[in-house]
């Protein structure tokens, strides 16, 4: 007897499951954590992984999942703050204000001069940034 083909589901690639995904981001972000904050083996690593994964989301290598349905007018506040922030954050960094008005990456300097930290920021760049090539 034939099965319809609604009912077969498509298997995932073996490299796409999150057993194999986790550990790699897992060791790109210690990889990336352990170059100092804007050096330039940083910034060519920064580059290069969002590079590949540019690459892979605009490639048809990696199978799409189905995008998320219409958010609603709720949400549109949530975007509100956001684009506070980014407003403010580029006025200074484009007006270079100094120490009077500090961007949010020179206040977060304290923070990423710990290997771990910086580790822990990379892999959530990267978990999101995955998620964004999987749409």
């Amino acid at each position: 007897m034939e099965q319809p083909h609604d009912l077969t589901v498509e298997a995932p690639r073996v490299w796409d499951r999150p057993a194999v995904t986790v550990p790699v981001l897992v060791c790109l972000s210690l990889v990336g954590g352990r170059f100092p904050s804007f050096s330039t083996e940083a910034n060519l690593w920064t580059l290069g992984t969002g590079g590949v994964l540019i690459w892979l989301g605009l490639s048809n290598r990696v199978p799409r999942r189905p995008a998320p349905r219409r958010l609603g007018a709720p949400a549109a506040w949530w975007a509100l703050p956001v684009v506070v922030f980014g407003v403010f954050e580029g006025a200074t960094f484009v007006l270079a204000v100094g120490d009077d008005f500090p961007t949010f990456s020179r206040l977060a300097d304290p923070l990423l001069e710990d290997h771990l930290v910086r580790s822990a920021v990379w892999l959530g760049w990267l978990a999101a940034f995955w998620g964004l090539v999987r749409r």
